[in-house]
């Protein structure tokens, strides 16, 4: 029971900062002061845990560029060593 809470918990919380991450990310398309790609990009990385589409999309549009997909890739490595794997019901 802890278990399933703990996981929709964790579930939550990284979708939540992914959207955070993509608001403020917009934003900087439009503000000078923020580099509105870099949040667009971590609110990208952290919704491809949860969302397959959006990591398929990833996937397919860095492929053509293999220094960006390595660092995709290494990204992503990066943020399931820090959340951990994502638990998909």
């Amino acid at each position: 029971m802890k278990s399933k809470i703990k996981k929709k918990l964790k579930r939550v919380f990284i979708v939540t900062l992914g959207v955070l991450f993509i608001i403020v990310g917009l934003l900087g398309l439009v503000l000078p002061l923020l580099q509105g790609w870099f949040f667009l990009a971590i609110g990208g990385l952290l919704l491809s845990m949860y969302s397959p589409g959006i990591r398929t999309w990833m996937d397919r549009h860095t492929i053509k560029y293999p220094k960006l997909h390595a660092f995709v890739q290494r990204a992503h490595t990066w943020t399931e060593r820090v959340f951990g794997a994502p638990e998909v019901d």
